[in-house]
């Protein structure tokens, strides 16, 4: 049975999905959805100040409705002969990404991450992304993007993140409930959406990422954004 997440997008349980309408309405629905999600892209943005320079390749793996690589190719217009990939499994997203930013070095893929094969590059980002990847196939697409990564690269991650154990998982919980109550979501929407997402997204604690990080050869890892459960890191090759 179809049932509403947000006043705009109906979904089943277990059944979420970035097609159907969510790329219309993605945009407003996660910032609603996740903390200082446009302070995060600002954060980004800062970031990548240390790691762009004429020619760079930068990657965007999950890459929703192009918005991020919109405002980074604007940031950096005057570095010369830079190239923004937007991959993405949705078929609608990638549709909707290439009406939203339609800038000549920005350019949008439909592909499946675990297949793509990456060319060098200075930056790949993956931003609320590899918790929907199916956990076994996470190791190898993190391998597969520090060996494509140039030496003195950055990958950017950032994932809801799992409490380090039941008491802090139940707190973090409740605060993040709170946090969407506080932006207008009802009882309804929000259980409606933890449905939906039952078997689709599963997130690892703080300790999984790293380790994840760790095993594909990052040895210079900082975490660099933290509320509640949402974590984002910034590894360098």
């Amino acid at each position: 049975m179809m049932k509403k997440v947000d006043k705009n997008i109906v979904l089943e349980a277990s059944k979420w999905s970035f097609d159907g309408n969510v790329n219309e309405y993605f945009d407003d629905h996660v910032k609603k959805s996740v903390p200082l999600y446009e302070e995060a892209h600002q954060l980004i943005g800062d970031f990548s100040d240390h790691f762009i320079s004429n020619g760079s390749v930068i990657y965007d793996l999950g890459c929703s409705t192009g918005t991020l690589l919109k405002k980074l190719s604007m940031k950096h217009e005057s570095v010369p002969n830079l190239t923004f990939i937007g991959l993405d499994i949705s078929k609608n997203m990638i549709q909707h990404s290439k009406k939203n930013c339609e800038l000549k070095n920005v350019k949008f893929f439909y592909e499946d991450i675990s297949k793509a094969a990456l060319k060098p590059s200075s930056i790949v980002l993956s931003i609320y992304t590899m918790q929907f990847i199916r956990p076994k196939e996470r190791q190898e697409i993190i391998n597969n993007i520090y060996n494509s990564l140039e030496w003195g690269g950055a990958f950017f991650l950032f994932e809801k993140v799992r409490g380090s154990d039941a008491r802090f998982q139940d707190i973090m919980q409740n605060a993040y409930t709170d946090f969407k109550l506080n932006n207008n979501f009802n009882s309804d929407e929000i259980i409606n959406k933890t449905r939906s997402l039952k078997g689709v997204m599963e997130p690892f604690s703080r300790e999984g990422n790293l380790g994840l990080l760790k095993r594909a050869g990052f040895e210079d890892v900082e975490s660099i954004f933290r509320y509640n459960c949402f974590e984002g890191y910034l590894a360098i090759k």
